[in-house]
C-alpha cells in the first residue's frame, strides 16, 4: 500500500478514536480494575467454596459427636446469626439475588446492599448458618458478593452510570455464578435470563469477559471439575417423553409452589408467628433453627447444609435416602429462609429436586434412576427460579452430561411453564421489587 494512502487510513475518524482510546491512561486503568475486580470476585468466591466445605465438615463432626446436638446449636446458631445481622449487616438476609436485582434499578438500594461491608458480613454469617445446619447455599450469596465487589471498583474510578448497571453489576454477578458452580456458560446466561432479563449489546463484552476471568480464577485455584461430578446417565427416546412430562409437570408445579411460599413469607407470616418474627426476630430465628433440629432428627440427618452431598449420592447411586427426603429438604429450606438469616437457595433447590426424583424413579423402574433424578432437579430448579435456559444450561455443565440436552431442555421449559400457573411472578424478581417497596416505605418521613 502506498505511504500516502497508509497516513489517509491512519487519519480516518474511526481509526482515530481508536487510537486515542489506546493511549488514553484513564481507559486503561479503567480495564485494569475492572479485570482485577473480576480476579478477585473469583477468588472470593473459591474461598467462600473452601469456608463452606470446613463448615460442612464442622456440622458432619458435632452430627457424629450426637445426633441431638443440634437441638441446641441450631437455635443458639440462627438466633445469633440472626441479631447480628439485624445489627450490624442489615441487607444482607436472604439469597443476595434479590437485592443485586433491586440494586439494578436503585441508586439508594445499591449503595446499601453492594457495599464490601455487606459482602463481607454475608460471607460470614453464610457460612455461620451452614456450620449451624441451616439449609442454605452460598451461590446466591456469591452473587451480590461479585456484585459488590465490582460496584465497590467501579465507584473507585468513576465508572459511567451505564457501567455500572449494566456492566460491572451484571458481570460482578455473573462472574459470581461462574466461579461459585464452575459454570462459566450459565454465569452469562443467569445474568441475561434472571437478572437483567434483557441482553444489551453494550454489556455483552463485559459480562463475558467478567465471566471468563472469574471462572479461569477459580479453576487455577481449584482446578476444572464437575460440581456434582460426572455422570452417564441416559434415557432411550422411546422413554424420554414419559419422564419429561412427569418430571417437568411435577417439578414445575411443586417449585411453583415454593416460589409462592417464599414470596408470601417476605411480606410476612401470619398469625402468632408473623407478630414474633416482626417484634422478635431473634427468638423467631431460634424457634426456626429448633424446628430445622427436628425435621433433620426425622431425616436422619440428611437435610442440613446445601444437600450438595446427599444429591450427588442420588445421581451416582451410592447412598440411601429416606424415601421422604424430597419432602423434608422442602422444609427445611422453607424454614431456613423464614429465619432471615443469609443464604441462597439455588444448591437446596437443586437437593430438593434430587430428592423427588428419587421418588419419580420408583414410579418409572423402566427408566434409570441417575437419568430420572436429572430430570427431576432440572424440573424443580427451573420451577423455582422460572428460568428455563438457566437451569438446563447449569445442570448440564454441572454434571458435565451431554447425553439428555434435549430432554432436559424440554422438561425445563415444560416445568417453567407449570410453574408461572402457580406463582405468575418470577421468585427473584417479585423479592426484588418488595424489597424495593420496603425500602421505600422505610425511608418516608412520619406525616
Amino acid at each position: 500500500m502506498p505511504r500516502e494512502q497508509i497516513k489517509r487510513a491512519l487519519h480516518t475518524p474511526g481509526v482515530k478514536r481508536f487510537r486515542i482510546r489506546m493511549l488514553s491512561p484513564r481507559l486503561w486503568l479503567r480495564g485494569i480494575v475492572f479485570w482485577g475486580g473480576s480476579i478477585c470476585v473469583g477468588a472470593t468466591a473459591v474461598l467462600f467454596a473452601i469456608g463452606a466445605e470446613k463448615g460442612n465438615h464442622y456440622l458432619h463432626l458435632m452430627l457424629k459427636a450426637s445426633p441431638y446436638l443440634p437441638l441446641l446449636i441450631a437455635p443458639l446458631g440462627l438466633g445469633a446469626v440472626a441479631w447480628i445481622t439485624n445489627r450490624y449487616f442489615v441487607g444482607s438476609q436472604g439469597s443476595g439475588i434479590p437485592q443485586t436485582i433491586a440494586a439494578l434499578d436503585s441508586e439508594q438500594a445499591r449503595d446499601r446492599v453492594l457495599s464490601l461491608r455487606i459482602a463481607f458480613g454475608k460471607i460470614l454469617l453464610t457460612l455461620a448458618g451452614l456450620t449451624c445446619g441451616a439449609s442454605i447455599g452460598r451461590e446466591g450469596p456469591t452473587v451480590q458478593v461479585g456484585a459488590a465487589i465490582m460496584h465497590s471498583l467501579g465507584r473507585l474510578v468513576q465508572f459511567s452510570r451505564l457501567q455500572t448497571e449494566r456492566g460491572l453489576i451484571l458481570a460482578g454477578g455473573a462472574a459470581g455464578i461462574a466461579a461459585a458452580f464452575n459454570t462459566p456458560l450459565a454465569g452469562i446466561v443467569f445474568a441475561v435470563e434472571e437478572m437483567s432479563r434483557s441482553f444489551e449489546h453494550r454489556t455483552s463484552g463485559t459480562i463475558l469477559t467478567g465471566v471468563v476471568l472469574a471462572g479461569v480464577t477459580s479453576m487455577a485455584i481449584l482446578g476444572n471439575y464437575p460440581y456434582f461430578g460426572y455422570t452417564s446417565a441416559a434415557l432411550p427416546l422411546d422413554q424420554a417423553w414419559i419422564a419429561v412430562l412427569l418430571c417437568g409437570g411435577a417439578g414445575g408445579l411443586l417449585g411453583g409452589l415454593f416460589a409462592r411460599l417464599l414470596i408470601a413469607m417476605s411480606r410476612g407470616l401470619p398469625g402468632r408467628a408473623g407478630v414474633l418474627a416482626r417484634a422478635r426476630p431473634v427468638a423467631f430465628a431460634a424457634a426456626c433453627g429448633f424446628l430445622l433440629a427436628l425435621i433433620g432428627l426425622v431425616s436422619d440427618s440428611t437435610t442440613y447444609g446445601t444437600g450438595y452431598a446427599e444429591a450427588r449420592s442420588l445421581l451416582e447411586g451410592t447412598q440411601q435416602l429416606p424415601a421422604e427426603y424430597g419432602i423434608l429438604k422442602f422444609l427445611a429450606t422453607l424454614v431456613s429462609y423464614a429465619s432471615g438469616i443469609p443464604g441462597g437457595i439455588f444448591a437446596p433447590s437443586l437437593a430438593v429436586g434430587a430428592g423427588f426424583g428419587l421418588n419419580l424413579s420408583q414410579i418409572m423402574p423402566y427408566a434409570p434412576a441417575g437419568a430420572v433424578v436429572l430430570l427431576a432437579m432440572v424440573g424443580y430448579f427451573a420451577g423455582v427460579v422460572q428460568a428455563p435456559i438457566t437451569a438446563f444450561v447449569i445442570v448440564i455443565e454441572m454434571t458435565d452430561n451431554h447425553n439428555m440436552v434435549l430432554p432436559l431442555m424440554a422438561t425445563a421449559l415444560i416445568a417453567s411453564a407449570v410453574s408461572r400457573l402457580i406463582c405468575p411472578r418470577p421468585l427473584y424478581r417479585a423479592l426484588a421489587e418488595h424489597f424495593l417497596s420496603a425500602d421505600r416505605t422505610v425511608k418516608q418521613p412520619a406525616p
